[in-house]
């Protein structure tokens, strides 16, 4: 089935084939936004994700053999690989990591719901996409809600930390994210084996993110608690190698507009969590600001063309 017939199908989602790896993917992702808190309290974040993706990285390798893909994506799917690893695999984690020293697990979670904002916008400017009316007005809900979210932070303000910079951050993490999601949607990107694109991508930005956390926080810090390499596994293993091939092939099997109802769910786990572990203080406006921004996107993916 095309991606353009999955999307005029409302029950594409309710097979057991897009079903049940949707779920998966929205619960292990809901999970890796609090798992996050546990790999930057003594450890700088750039080793931390440098120690993420080396453990992801072979793996995904194992992935793209057993699955019987091809490794060779000559020199262009290179390029794009190195691209992809810069901005997916470096700068978006580097500034989700440095974010949540400042937010809640919770609330970057719901701001990341917005990612389909600039993946709309960047598409429409890269891959010559439609927007649609509706799509606008369900942002700018969204949009809405996260503001009340972040204003209810501010009061509270729970680490101590710069909200203010907290959200530059976390906004710098969407628009990396989002630049590497709809780059690798080119011609380029399409034609290549999706598991052997994101094992090389995840290897050069292994290399890259190795070189900035040398740079920045100087040699590696090997912490000795069980629970930090535990959640370094779950990160790596679970929350990359498992994940992103789940899920770009749900892009490609319903097309990008419903697989964004993942962002939904994830951001629904990843409250909850931080609700019950991280002790999330609710209160009339940021309960406002979590239907507003359920809402709002709910209706900007209802918008098929977008």
């Amino acid at each position: 089935m095309s991606a353009q017939l999955s999307e005029d199908n409302p029950h594409t989602l309710l097979r057991p084939a897009i079903a049940l790896p949707f779920l998966l993917v929205a619960l292990i992702w809901g999970s890796t936004w609090y798992v996050i808190t546990g790999q930057i309290s003594d450890v700088p974040a750039s080793w931390s994700i440098t120690y993420r993706f080396a453990l992801a990285t072979p793996a995904m390798f194992v992935v793209a053999l057993a699955m019987g893909r091809s490794l060779a994506i000559g020199r262009a799917g290179h390029g794009l690989a190195v691209f992809i690893g810069l901005t997916q695999f470096c700068l978006n984690f580097n500034f989700v990591y440095r974010a949540e020293l400042h937010l809640t697990s919770g609330v970057v979670a719901v701001m990341f719901g917005l990612l389909m904002v600039p993946n709309v916008l960047f598409g429409r400017l890269i891959l010559k996409q439609p927007v649609t009316a509706r799509f606008l007005a369900g942002s700018s809900v969204a949009i809405a809600g996260i503001a009340l979210l972040l204003l209810h932070e501010a009061r509270l303000s729970p680490l101590g930390g710069n909200v203010g910079l907290g959200v530059l951050l976390a906004i710098g993490g969407i628009l990396a994210a989002s630049i590497a999601n709809v780059v690798q949607a080119n011609e380029t990107g399409r034609a290549l084996p999706m598991v052997s694109l994101l094992a090389w991508s995840m290897l050069y930005g292994t290399i890259i993110d190795f070189g900035l956390a040398w740079i920045t926080a100087g040699p590696p810090v090997f912490p000795d608690r069980w629970d930090y390499w535990a959640g370094a596994a779950w990160l790596g293993l679970a929350g990359s190698v498992v994940t992103f091939p789940l899920y770009y092939t749900i892009v490609r099997t319903i097309g990008a507009g419903r697989a964004a109802y993942n962002s939904v769910m994830v951001i629904i786990v990843a409250m909850l969590i931080s609700t019950f572990v991280e002790g999330y203080q609710w209160s009339w406006l940021a309960a406002g600001g979590g239907v507003l921004a359920l809402s709002g996107m709910v209706l900007a993916l209802r918008a098929r063309k977008s």
